[in-house]
């Protein structure tokens, strides 16, 4: 019986890690030509952009994953109506979402790059990648609902091709605009839309031409219904808000305390560092449709398989994970076209602050645990500590008591703190085993 539901877990998870790893190279790939065609302190600008997109991504999130949630649990009580249902109130709260960002994004953009924290030296870039990168937020947006819909509608294969035919693309126009156009980083910004727009139309292609059981039709929009997914999705959109609350807070620390050669290391460091969340994420959005389905059939048994083994599967990953970045860490950071100085100052920087990579993974499958079983009080607990309380207090504070050099451990240090408050949410919901709604 472990031998099937292996098998079941790895069919999802490995296509789901594959893809997300394909939008690493997504990102690195930008990094790698802004910082050779463009340079250093265009590095630094993106790195500022960051929080931006990070903070459009936790919104997505909290739409798509909340959609997607609900219609595991729906799908796993064989209530296919009510399943697509909860996919199209999710696909219309995403495209109203990003219409409005859209508008924002595009209308105030020099605003947004001073307020990320943009000074003179990074102001252009900055406002430049943001316009850019704001005009393809539909796409964007929708191309991520996709992703988790396509997992749970039986299409995770359709969904690993899509991302793969995008970073391809992507790496072709990232080449093509930064170098013989020579249009620096607006021309990585709309390499990036428009590789976004062709993952979503591949999506899209699924529920238009009825390949699964969720289908694009008319509905009557309930607003019970909206709230389920925003209460569903909150617990992720709470977790994804602690990667631009951090950078951030780093930047504005860093900025402080060092200079714009940790800005500009960081942003290397990020790129790096996001090869490793892709692998979390990966796991755990392939798990999410077996323990949610698990849950809606009230199986116990499939539900703690399914969470035990991705729990194993993220910790030995992101052992691996450290071990490869300390052993090959110089020769990826000069891919960037770093400078001397820059080069060494992030070599002997990114082993520190890749430590948290161990906490971070459990972190990632623990909340995942937690709001695909209904426990959405405790998967919120659990992220508003780790992306604001942990991540403020400890960045901020912790480097000045102890100096500069603690930045590099302060990620380490509160997905620490993150691991201990989580493994205690789950001991006190689960006193008398997993309760059942």
């Amino acid at each position: 019986m472990n031998g099937s539901r292996m098998k079941k877990l790895l069919k999802l998870v490995l296509p789901s890690v594959l893809s997300q790893v394909c939008m690493f190279l997504f990102t690195i790939v930008d990094g790698i030509f802004v910082g050779n065609g463009v340079g250093a302190t265009a590095l630094g600008a993106v790195n500022i952009v960051l929080p931006y997109i990070l903070i459009l991504s936790a919104l997505y999130m909290l739409v798509a994953v909340g959609g997607a949630t609900v219609t595991a649990i729906r799908f796993g009580r064989g209530d296919k109506e009510g399943a697509n249902l909860a996919f199209l109130h999710a696909f219309a709260a995403i495209f109203a979402v990003s219409v409005v960002l859209t508008v924002v994004g595009v209308c105030f953009t020099r605003q947004l790059g001073y307020l990320l924290g943009a000074n003179e030296a990074y102001i252009d870039y900055v406002t430049d990648y943001t316009f850019w990168y704001s005009v393809f937020i539909i796409p964007a947006g929708l191309s991520i609902l996709l992703q988790f819909f396509g997992r749970n509608d039986g299409a995770s294969m359709l969904v690993m091709v899509s991302t793969a035919v995008c970073s391809a693309l992507n790496i072709f126009l990232d080449w093509l605009f930064v170098f013989p156009m020579q249009m620096a980083l607006k021309g990585a910004a709309i390499a990036t839309g428009i590789s976004q727009t062709v993952g979503f139309l591949m999506l899209l292609s699924h529920f238009v031409l009825k390949k699964g059981d969720l289908r694009i039709r008319r509905f009557r929009p309930d607003a019970k219904l909206f709230r389920k997914i925003l209460m569903r999705g909150a617990p992720e959109s709470i977790a994804q808000f602690a990667s631009p609350v951090s950078i951030l807070c780093l930047n504005y620390v860093m900025l402080r305390m060092i200079g714009e050669i940790a800005v500009n290391a960081f942003s290397v460091i990020g790129y790096i560092a996001s090869f490793s969340v892709a692998v979390f994420y990966g796991v755990s959005e392939g798990a999410q449709p077996l323990i949610g389905n698990a849950y809606g059939e009230k199986n116990e048994s499939d539900l703690k398989f399914y969470f035990r083994v991705s729990l194993l599967i993220a910790f030995v990953g992101s052992l691996l994970l450290y071990l490869l970045f300390l052993i090959v860490s110089p020769n990826i950071c000069r891919l960037f076209g770093l400078d001397a100085e820059t080069l060494a100052f992030t070599v002997q920087k990114l082993p520190k602050y890749a430590i948290n990579f161990v906490f971070m993974s459990l972190n990632t499958i623990l909340s995942a645990y937690l709001y695909s079983t209904k426990r959405t009080g405790a998967a919120v607990t659990l992220n508003l500590l780790r992306s604001f309380v942990f991540t403020v207090s400890v960045i901020l504070i912790l480097p000045t008591l102890f100096g500069a050099e603690l930045i590099w451990y302060t990620a380490a240090v509160y997905e620490a703190l993150s691991l201990l408050a989580a493994l205690l949410l789950v001991r006190a919901t689960e006193k008398n085993g997993v309760v059942f709604h």
